[in-house]
């Protein structure tokens, strides 16, 4: 398939190519330190499972969650040889699918965006390798078992699976295509997230993973690559009970562990069965990465990992995190206990724990997305709890305006909304307070920025009853209000 694009890695002279058996991927480090970047696990001495390796997401690392190495990069080695390059002898065409780009490969086969051509819509669709069906059996047969109870699920925090089927030795799963990425590529490109909004997104899995668990599914795998992000910031599992196996050697015997270890419940290490305990296990770990954009336990072999996870306490999150409730805090550690009688029985007791720590207070991502979904004129970044975001106006002039809660100590949180005039110039107090009659939301006041007193546009709104609608009208009014004024006192486009 000439039109699929393919990742290639160009190796380099000081580097050498490692395997990690939790993150099933090939990695580049420095020569001498076959430490998986990812997750700080030894890489390289555990053998490569070839066909059992998960089909990942096409991706450049630039970042690693703990145990970094500076300068580390991720490529997938493309294999060449007849055994793993199927794209010749799939073809373009598959069943009812038009097949356009490879969004992501792995010894169990690829997954491709694609068209399916009776209903003229976009869809990813996953293609098991014909040789890897061979060799597991048992995994043809959890696919297809899997896809077929996935298919009956249907939840806005669950990718849809649309159809399942095999032709031509080819077995495939269609799928909801996404235009997001996933939950990792989001702690990749903006780190740890605030309290709040770690919160909210876990719950929204939770409220997924409850009506799997409502129909007796256990997912078996859940961590950051299996939740997708939709580009209005909604959370969406996907790879239900396809959990890979990682070959290991526990005890002295050879054997295999059935998830990604670091996200795997201490019972999992002992042999017992994946269970909706385990998933609320799987769950708080993903909860903690969100929260500290690091690992609970990392270790240089799957041996040190299972005596950590099954011994060692879990870091104290708010010596990480100082900002955290309490009571978050708290709820994590319900989340993560060893014992599986002490943590909530499954997703849906797990979900309604989040929600009464998260309360009924929006966070402030969630709020943005939905205020400016589908605006090319607005954009953000984020500073902690602090997001500015830009305007950008049709005569070329832009405006910054700040979105942040309220720092002062008050009974009431408040989220203010903020955007700088320009030098707080006696000559235009009056015209401030005939402009502050007028404006519908906020009023003009003056401040300290960096020594300098300021005129800037403010409004300020109750956590508890932001409405995304006000918010974006609020956000417009100070904006322009605010370029208004400063184009008038300095005629500078500065703010």
């Amino acid at each position: 398939m000439s039109n699929i694009s393919e990742v290639t890695a160009t190796r380099r002279p000081s580097a050498r190519s490692v395997y990690c058996v939790s993150c099933n991927g090939r990695f580049y480090v420095r020569l001498g330190d076959p430490v998986c970047p990812e997750c700080g696990l030894a890489a390289g001495d555990e053998p490569d499972l070839g066909d059992l390796a998960p089909t990942l997401l096409l991706r450049v690392s630039t970042g690693g969650m703990d145990g970094e190495i500076p300068g580390s990069e991720l490529r997938f080695e493309t294999q060449t040889d007849g055994e793993h390059a199927i794209d010749s002898e799939l073809g373009r065409n598959l069943h009812v699918y038009e097949f356009g780009s490879l969004l992501g490969a792995g010894g169990m086969g690829r997954v491709y965006l694609a068209r399916h051509t009776h209903l003229d819509r976009r869809c990813a669709v996953k293609v098991l390798s014909p040789r890897a069906a061979k060799s597991d059996i048992d995994y043809v047969q959890r696919f297809q078992q899997e896809g077929r109870a996935a298919a009956a699920l249907n939840h806005p925090n669950i990718v849809v699976t649309h159809a399942i089927g095999d032709e031509r030795g080819y077995h495939f799963l269609e799928m909801e295509y996404i235009a997001g990425g996933s939950l990792r590529q989001l702690l990749r490109d903006e780190g740890p997230l605030p309290p709040l909004r770690a919160t909210n997104l876990v719950a929204r899995i939770a409220d997924g993973l409850a009506s799997a668990h409502r129909r007796g599914i256990v997912h078996r795998d859940l961590k950051p690559d299996n939740v997708m992000m939709t580009l209005s910031g909604v959370p969406k599992i996907t790879d239900f009970g396809l959990a890979k196996r990682v070959h290991t050697n526990l005890a002295g015997e050879a054997g295999y562990l059935a998830g990604t270890p670091h996200f795997m419940a201490p019972e999992l290490f002992s042999g017992a069965a994946a269970s909706t305990s385990s998933d609320v296990y799987a769950l708080g770990v993903m909860y903690f990465v969100l929260l500290t954009g690091r690992l609970p336990f990392t270790a240089a072999k799957i041996g040190e990992l299972k005596r950590a996870v099954q011994e060692d306490a879990f870091p104290n999150p708010r010596e990480l995190v100082p900002e955290l409730p309490l009571e978050m805090a708290e709820c994590l550690a319900l989340l993560l206990e060893k014992c599986p009688a002490n943590r909530p029985a499954n997703a849906a007791a797990a979900a309604q724990l989040l929600a009464a720590v998260a309360g009924e207070v929006p966070d402030i991502e969630t709020l943005l997305t939905v205020a400016f979904s589908g605006r090319s004129d607005v954009s953000w970044t984020r500073d902690g709890e602090r997001y500015t975001l830009r305007i950008m106006f049709r005569d070329g002039r832009k405006q910054d305006v700040t979105v942040e809660p309220s720092l002062a100590a008050s009974s009431e949180k408040l989220l203010v909304i903020s955007s700088i005039c320009g030098p707080a110039e006696p000559t235009f107090y009056e015209e401030a307070l005939r402009t502050n009659a007028v404006m519908s939301h906020g009023s003009i006041t003056i401040r300290d920025i960096d020594d300098q007193a300021m005129f800037c546009a403010t409004n300020s709104y109750p956590r508890e009853t932001a409405d995304p609608e006000e918010v974006r009208r609020s956000v417009f009014e100070l904006a322009h209000r605010a370029d208004a004024i400063e184009r008038l006192l300095t005629n500078q486009d500065r703010h």
